[in-house]
């Protein structure tokens, strides 16, 4: 392929908690070791309609969920043509998309993620890379976490990664090896409890810190997360639905109780998945729950002593999953590998990622 040591993409991210789009465009450049530099961020809340119709996706027929990719595909597209002439941003190399989870099973072979890449090609004209996740889980993977391939080579100066986004994950390098997993859920779970007072979040946790711990609450969400720790698999909306959910909705309990006991769970998963790890490592958080001030509170309470939480700008706290998913896409134009399986547990590491549209970078 042609040689270039700079490249230009944007990357799409659209979370499980359903708080928005987010597109960053990101400036890799290679010389012996790769860097970056975000150009631009932006997060796309979500209108009423397109909230209502991606937290029902999974509810609808086959032949409505592939009207729905289409859809979904085109509207990716058209926010990113939008967010092109707002900042005035070209040398655009590809468009990277996570799309938005539907369905994860990996034990019966098969995940699913929104948003068509050959409609979001059409509406943009630009080279596209999606279904990211596919592969992998064909390969005998889990599909996820993908993050951990950008958290080695963009962040490798923290020790251990933290994402308290929908679902919570960590990945660190241990013996040589990346190793990350999902802990539970964390954002979705919040979420989910503060829509019950007609809120699409708990900002900064004000809620939740008037909350006092039940502890019964607390050891049922430990016992669902038993199996989790053991056999450290991925987590989907099915897990949530199925394990989690009915836990939360007890309205013999105080909301702001039930809000304070998820961020005392999470912090929990967390302690319990990083206690064989050494002393005195740095834990770079990101994700919407590195907002939630309660919830670091909470969680820094916990790890003291252990494990510093660091928060690093506002910039890679909110946009820090759209850039490595950029990063991924770019490893997949170049043949690269961008999954690990050491991570995912797949028989082989992959390049993966369905391309759509030519592929020809612009050297700079």
């Amino acid at each position: 392929m042609p040689a270039a040591s700079t490249y230009r993409l944007l990357g799409l991210m659209s979370g499980t908690s359903l708080d928005g789009l987010d597109i960053a465009c990101v400036e890799f450049q290679l010389n012996k070791r790769w860097s970056f530099r975000v150009i631009d961020a932006a997060t796309v809340s979500y209108p009423e309609k397109w909230e209502r119709r991606l937290s029902t996706a999974h509810t609808l027929s086959g032949e409505s969920l592939q009207a729905l990719h289409c859809a979904y595909g085109r509207f990716l597209g058209e926010q990113c043509v939008a967010f092109m002439q707002r900042r005035k941003l070209r040398k655009i190399d590809a468009i990277a998309s996570h799309g938005h989870t539907i369905f994860h099973q990996p034990d019966r072979q098969f995940t699913f993620q929104l948003g068509d890449g050959a409609a979001i090609h059409a509406v943009t004209g630009l080279p596209v890379i999606a279904d990211f996740r596919s592969l992998d889980v064909q390969l005998g993977g889990e599909g996820a976490p993908l993050v951990p391939m950008g958290d080695r080579v963009l962040f490798a100066s923290a020790d251990i990664c933290l994402n308290l986004g929908g679902i919570a994950n960590l990945s660190m390098e241990t013996k040589g090896k990346r190793k990350a997993f999902d802990l539970c859920f964390c954002n979705m779970a919040l979420n989910h409890l503060s829509r019950e007072m007609g809120m699409a979040f708990d900002q900064n946790g004000n809620l939740a810190s008037k909350g006092n711990m039940v502890p019964k609450l607390l050891g049922q969400l430990s016992t669902a997360y038993e199996l989790v720790r053991r056999r450290r698999r991925s987590l989907g909306r099915e897990f949530f639905e199925r394990a989690i959910q009915p836990l939360l909705d007890n309205p013999k309990l105080a909301l702001n109780d039930r809000l304070r006991t998820v961020c005392e769970s999470v912090a929990e998963e967390i302690d319990v998945a990083i206690s064989d790890t050494a002393m005195n490592l740095q834990m770079l958080t990101t994700g919407g729950g590195a907002r939630n001030r309660f919830l670091i509170e909470v969680l820094r309470q916990r790890l003291s002593g252990k494990v510093s939480v660091v928060l690093p700008s506002r910039e890679i706290i909110d946009f820090k999953e759209a850039i490595i998913f950029a990063f991924l896409g770019l490893l997949r134009l170049r043949n690269e590998i961008n999954v690990l399986s050491s991570v995912t547990r797949a028989k082989q590491d992959s390049c993966s990622g369905t391309v759509w549209g030519g592929w020809s970078p612009q050297a700079q």
